[in-house]
């Protein structure tokens, strides 16, 4: 792991690829996948260009096949993308996750599960962008989400006002903050369960946000202990674990006395016998007296870690100068202009402080450290009875403190986040104000100076770092996630058994290496299976699945396509009345597309309803019956017009999970109404609903709060929802958390076993305020120019939210133009998508 490279690679790759390979080697964990982005860019290493790496070997001992960080390609393929622009391509990783999980279901339960698909135990989210992605996934598949927030967007955006750095502007624009988030938020909507390092992230970081208030959890659980009903709130539960670490590697001296072994190292009478680390050498070669008690600082160097207030202090503090030196180990570097523009910034700046207080010869900043190099450095500093400081501004959890922890090492950290509770279970330091350059001064000097202090905390820590344990990690974790999955509905996704499905991007050109230790059979050196072997194998599985429980796997299925034409152009007119334009479009289609009739099916997304949409064709040449699937009220239902137009009761339940119900329904027009508006503003539209749709009739004339504060209102009060405004913005519409015109695709995808790439999207230029969510994914997307007139766009999202930009990309391969949505438009439309 390249550990401090830049800001995307810091703690938390470590404890995610850790936390993998500790699940992987527990009892009754069958596989575990770490999924993340593909990278074939040549300014990085070939090895993140690998679609699938193995993390730990199956183990023998209880029949797991391992763990595997699996990559998912998304967004620009040779570009490195950071992670503050990585938001538009989200919906691209969503899709090609889904792809991956379904194959593996597939593989899996055609082994373990009598050729029924094993879907995933439970899907983790780590930080606010993969936070998302598990949140989409869970609902796609109906699986538990558990979400760990490393560091949160809230907290770092108040603590960027608090530095006066930035405006508001400025952060946002910089951070990408506002984005990031909402995605936090919509991880709150969807998690079964929060995973926190420390209670205090609970209580002053989380309970920050709309989606999460720390008394109507704990109203709310006691109402479900005492089989009361909760009225359609929900919060998730927040439970503290804190990481663990791996103490294999981990060797302390036995002897607290270690002057004699360090002068015999670095002493004028050193002897050979031993010889001294490079990394030492490397960071010595800066010291005066490098016998000093040295203050070690490890970190990337990114502005929140906070390491220009440490080498203030240090620099203006003579006591601690002449008692000291400072060590800093800021992530590897070449040359500051190549570096990226923050961590540049940073070390920059700490160059000119150390020439500002000419601090040459007191503080080290080498520019290279390996990854194995780090025990060594901690080493370094026990030996000269030195002291860990992490001054970061806000430190979610601070794993480091623990590594020096195990190493002997007393640390001073700061006082938000994490270390609050890692040094009440350790007792091995002093806490302190990031902002405060005296108190980080005093605090380095005591411990430093009070030697019988120095040796109580060493002790201390050493005594209490078994807490801290992957083994016991796993244990915690797992017994609450069964927790959550007991209260999670059982999940009845099915997919299209298929004779030969061609494997995903993510798995291509590898196929069985993942699977080759836990698949029956004789396997060649490869892995792969033998031909007279997969052909039993394929056989047994067929039978298995025609004769499953005397029925067939699949309800619904309207045979096998290459792919789907999606019409989704929302044509209504200033009144929110469907015009002609959309049976227009949809009969050009069908023309374009006739000769392949039967390889290409027709799916309409609407949010119209059933008898509205029967409406609006009545006088047209379009026949339902040509539909494989019909979308209706913003996703909340799907007819099948084949089947006798049945509604997909699968769906219906599938999308139930957490819907309030009755419970919204009155409240949503007090919160849709602004505060000078009237009664009639917006009314109930009783014939336009459903069990899992409430629609609203918007006054023409009037003005209503726009989705982002809606939402905002029904999540401070614990209502999960989802709300679109439709029909020219004349209707408001609100959904379960997960019924949306998108989610209903990545259903008929998974059920029909049809990749999402092999969908083609066709919209206006404008739409309902779920027009973005379509614009964007693996599908290919074609705006028809001049098809929609009136749109809801307006009504999405406030001045404080999020831009466009950050939601959809500026430029992508998959988004096509046409000039118009005559037959010719759209047969040019088509060639140049392929």
């Amino acid at each position: 792991m390249e550990l401090g490279r830049d800001s995307d690679t810091g703690g938390q790759v470590k404890y995610v690829v850790e936390l993998a390979r500790a699940l992987a080697n527990t009892k009754g964990i069958y596989r575990v996948d770490l999924l993340t982005r593909q990278i074939t860019s040549p300014e990085v290493d070939s090895s993140y260009g690998e679609p699938i790496e193995m993390l730990s070997c199956p183990s023998d001992g209880f029949g797991s096949c391992g763990a595997y960080i699996v990559r998912i390609p998304c967004g620009p393929r040779e570009k490195y993308i950071l992670k503050e622009s990585l938001w538009p391509y989200i919906p691209e990783f969503v899709d090609g996750a889904l792809g991956h999980i379904v194959n593996m279901a597939r593989a899996i339960g055609d082994q373990v599960n009598a050729g029924k698909p094993t879907w995933p135990y439970v899907i983790h989210g780590h930080y606010a962008d993969a936070g998302e992605v598990a949140a989409r996934l869970s609902g796609a598949l109906n699986v538990p989400m558990v979400l760990t927030g490393h560091s949160l967007g809230r907290n770092k955006f108040e603590q960027l006002l608090k530095q006066g750095r930035l405006s508001r502007e400025d952060i946002n624009t910089t951070y990408k903050i506002m984005r990031r988030i909402e995605a936090e938020e919509l991880g709150l909507d969807a998690a079964d369960m929060v995973v926190t390092s420390t209670r205090q992230e609970i209580e002053e970081q989380w309970g920050l946000y709309d989606g999460f208030d720390i008394q109507l959890e704990r109203k709310l659980r006691v109402r479900r202990r005492r089989g009361v009903s909760c009225l359609g709130r929900y919060m998730p539960r927040m439970v503290v674990i804190p990481p663990g670490m791996d103490f294999s590697s981990v060797t302390t001296p036995d002897s607290l006395d270690s002057d004699g072994d360090l002068n015999s190292l670095i002493g004028p009478d050193r002897t050979q016998k031993k010889p001294m680390p490079p990394i030492w050498s490397e960071v010595m070669r800066f010291f005066t007296n490098p016998h000093k008690p040295m203050i070690l600082a490890l970190s990337r160097p990114d502005p929140k870690k906070n390491v220009t207030t440490l080498v203030k202090a240090f620099g203006e503090c003579q006591p601690l100068r002449e008692l000291a030196n400072l060590t800093l180990i800021l992530g590897n570097r070449e040359d500051l202009d190549e570096m990226s523009n923050s961590s540049s910034v940073v070390l920059t700046a700490v160059l000119k402080l150390i020439d500002k207080y000419d601090l040459y010869g007191h503080v080290a900043y080498p520019k290279h450290h390996k990854q194995p190099e780090v025990p060594q450095i901690y080493s370094l500093a026990a030996k000269t009875k030195g002291v860990f400081i992490n001054p970061a501004l806000v430190e979610p959890f601070g794993l480091t403190l623990i590594e020096a922890a195990a190493y002997g090492l007393p640390v001073v950290a700061t006082k938000n986040g994490g270390p609050v509770d890692i040094l009440k279970a350790l007792n091995n330091g002093l806490l302190i104000d990031p902002h405060d350059q005296k108190a980080i001064a005093d605090a380095l000097l005591k411990l430093v100076a009070d030697k019988n202090l120095w040796l109580e905390c060493r002790k201390s820590g050493l005594k209490n770092i078994h807490r801290f344990s992957w083994p016991e990690h796993c244990r915690n974790y797992l017994f609450y996630v069964e927790h959550c999955r007991s209260r999670h509905p059982t999940n009845r996704l099915e997919v299209v058994p298929a004779t030969e499905e061609p494997m995903s991007e993510s798995l291509r050109g590898v196929e069985d290496l993942s699977l080759k230790f836990s698949v029956d059979g004789e396997l060649r050196v490869n892995g792969e299976l033998d031909a007279a072997a997969r052909q039993q194998d394929l056989i047994e599985t067929l039978t298995r699945k025609a004769t499953s429980n005397g029925k067939p796997i699949i309800n619904y299925c309207p045979g096998r396509r290459e792919g789907l034409y999606v019409v989704a152009t929302d044509c209504y007119n200033n009144v929110g009345i469907a015009t002609e334009t959309l049976p227009l479009v949809i009969k050009n289609l069908m023309q374009v597309m006739h000769p392949r009739s039967s390889q290409i099916g027709f799916v309409l997304l609407t949010g119209l309803n059933l008898s509205e949409m029967i409406e609006a064709f009545k006088s047209s040449q379009i026949r339902l019956e040509d539909f494989d699937a019909l979308v209706c009220s913003s996703g909340s239902e799907i007819y099948y017009p084949w089947r006798d137009m049945l509604a997909d009761e699968d769906y219906e339940a599938h999308i139930d999970y957490r819907w309030p119900g009755e419970h919204v329904k009155s409240i949503v027009m007090r919160l849709a109404k602004l505060e000078n508006g009237t009664d009639n503003d917006i009314e109930p539209c009783k014939s336009a609903c459903n069990p899992r749709c409430y629609s609203y009739t918007v006054r023409p004339g009037s003005e209503t709060r726009k989705i982002d504060e809606i939402r905002q209102r029904l999540r401070m009060r614990g209502f999960r929802c989802n709300l679109v405004y439709t029909h020219a913005a004349a209707r408001l519409i609100v959904l379960p958390l997960f019924a949306s015109r998108t989610h209903a695709l990545r259903y008929l995808s998974v059920r029909w076993g049809i990749d999402m790439s092999k969908m083609f999207v066709f919209l206006g230029e404008r739409g309902d305020t779920d027009y973005e969510d379509l614009l964007v994914g693996l599908h290919k997307t074609v705006i028809l120019k001049g098809s929609v007139e009136y749109g809801s766009e307006m009504l999405l999202q406030t001045e404080d939210s999020f831009r466009r930009d950050d939601a959809v990309p500026q430029e992508s391969a998959n988004i096509f133009r046409a000039e118009g949505y005559e037959i010719p438009d759209i047969s040019k439309a088509l060639e140049t998508l392929k």
